[in-house]
Order: C-alpha cells, then sequence, then structure tokens
C-alpha cells in the first residue's frame, strides 16, 4: 500500500522526534566526571610544634659573698652612744680616768703620768672638786685634759628633763672654774656610759663633746674572792688585749688603788706601742 505523500512527511517528523529523545536520555544517563576529593581534614588540630627557646645569654658567675674583713677595735668605728665620741680619731690612745679627783689616789696616778711625760683625761665629779679643788689645779698645771662628770655621778640624769641636765653640768663645771678660773672643759661622760640624745644636746649647748670609750677594763668591779693581785692582773690583761690604734681606755682614779698600781706596768707596755694623747 502506498502511502500518500503526507502521512510519509508524518512519519518522518515522528522518526525524528524519537531519536532525538533517544539521544537526549543517553546524555543524561552519561556519568559526568566527579570533582577533584577535597582533602580529608581531621576535627582534631593538629598540634603545634613546640617553640625552641633561645639559647641563653652567657651570664658573669656572682662573686661569693665574703666576710667582712675583721676590723680591730677602735681602728674604724667612732661613735658611741647617743653620738658620743668612743674613739680618739687618730692613731693615738688616750687614757681618761673618772670619778676624782681622790685625795689618795689622784696624786699617784699624776705622779706617774709626769714621770712618763703623759697627758690624760680627767673626768671630775662636782662634789669632788668642790671638796679638793688643789687637785683640779695640779691636774690642769700637768697639762692634763678636763672633763665633766656630772655633779654626784648620777647614772640616771640622762633621762631627766633638759633643764635639770643643764642645771647639773652647769654647776659642775662651775666648781671646776671656780677652782681654776677660765678652765677649758673639753668633754662630759655620762656616769655608766648612759648617754641619752637629750643629755649629748645639753653638752653640746655648753661647749662639751660627749666622751665615751672603747676599753674597758672594768677596774672598777671586785668580784667577791678576788684578791688585789688578781685584781690588778686581770686589769692588765684587758687593756693589753683590747687596746689598739685610736682607743680611748676607761679607768678609774677614786678609790682604785690597785688601778695606780696596775698603770706601773701597764704605762711602759702601751708607750712601746702607742703614741698616747690627752685628747
Amino acid at each position: 500500500m502506498r502511502l500518500s505523500r503526507s502521512k510519509k512527511l508524518v512519519l518522518f517528523g515522528v522518526a525524528l522526534v524519537m531519536v532525538g529523545l533517544a539521544g537526549r536520555a543517553s546524555a543524561d544517563t552519561t556519568p559526568s566526571a566527579a570533582p577533584a576529593p577535597a582533602p580529608a581534614t581531621s576535627s582534631a588540630t593538629p598540634a603545634a610544634k613546640p617553640a625552641t627557646k633561645p639559647a641563653p645569654k652567657p651570664t658573669k658567675p656572682k662573686p661569693k659573698p665574703t666576710k667582712p674583713a675583721t676590723v680591730k677595735a677602735g681602728a674604724h668605728k667612732t661613735g658611741g652612744p647617743a653620738g658620743s665620741k668612743m674613739t680618739t680619731g687618730t692613731k693615738g690612745v688616750a687614757l681618761t680616768f673618772d670619778d676624782g679627783p681622790d685625795p689618795a689616789q689622784t696624786p699617784k696616778i699624776l705622779k706617774l703620768l709626769a714621770q712618763n711625760h703623759i697627758h690624760a683625761t680627767f673626768c671630775l665629779v662636782g662634789q669632788n672638786v668642790q671638796k679638793h679643788p688643789e687637785l683640779v689645779r695640779q691636774i690642769v698645771a700637768g697639762g692634763h685634759t678636763l672633763c665633766n662628770h656630772t655633779w654626784n655621778h648620777n647614772l640616771k640624769l640622762g633621762k631627766q628633763p633638759a633643764a635639770q641636765i643643764k642645771a647639773d653640768l652647769a654647776r659642775t663645771n662651775a666648781a671646776i672654774r671656780k677652782a681654776v678660773p677660765n678652765a677649758q672643759i673639753r668633754f662630759f661622760r655620762a656616769p655608766g656610759g648612759n648617754f641619752t640624745p637629750g643629755v649629748v644636746a645639753v653638752a653640746k649647748q655648753l661647749g662639751m663633746t660627749s666622751l665615751y670609750w672603747k676599753v674597758d677594763p672594768r677596774d672598777w668591779d671586785h668580784p667577791k674572792g678576788e684578791t688585789a693581785a688578781q685584781h690588778r692582773a686581770r686589769v692588765i690583761a684587758q687593756v693589753e688585749k683590747r687596746t689598739h690604734a685610736g682607743s680611748i681606755v676607761l679607768s678609774h682614779d677614786y678609790a682604785q688603788p690597785d688601778t695606780i698600781a696596775a698603770y706601773r706596768t701597764l704605762i711602759p707596755w702601751l708607750k712601746k706601742r702607742y703614741r698616747l694623747i690627752g685628747l
């Protein structure tokens, strides 16, 4: 059976449509190229590499602490209690005698000092000055230095009001100057060495330097059972052991015969080693 021209055209069109649909279906089913996979990552943060510490700079080793050099007594320290004078400030050694004048012992020590051409410092108690003014004159005539040691050796004077301290020191100075008019009284020594800022200040107002000491042989102390010979030996040993250049040596002439006897041995020993001065 022959097809008409129009039917042939319809069939040809249907065939073209079918071919087109088949090609499209083939294209849709062809897999496309898969994208390159992303690099795998871990949920855990990778540990950071430990930072490398810079090498420490070389440092000089700290010097080991050293003990301070041992200083001989009196070599440098000059300050006593409340700013009082503790050493001579020179290489010279000063002998000082307290609590006089004593009518029995002071002339003996004055004679011994004169025989050895030595000057010393005498710290005088006002009451004793009033009783023995002639001894004050002998002290000054011998070229020795005067020191105010209060009116009646009041160990607690430094704790009193300034007016009371001044009255005591002025009274003592007046007694000394009654014995020796215009006498120079350069120093003040508190009984027992009980210096306070108040007593040092008053002494300074009156033109006196407060005088302490570096060597105390305790010649005033007489322990029970100690013989006179033992006492002298102890005083000598303490002075020889403790005295160095610049020392101020504390001793007593009042009622201390063993002290005078001890100095008969000590003075030659000291003269060989030090220059003895009277401040």
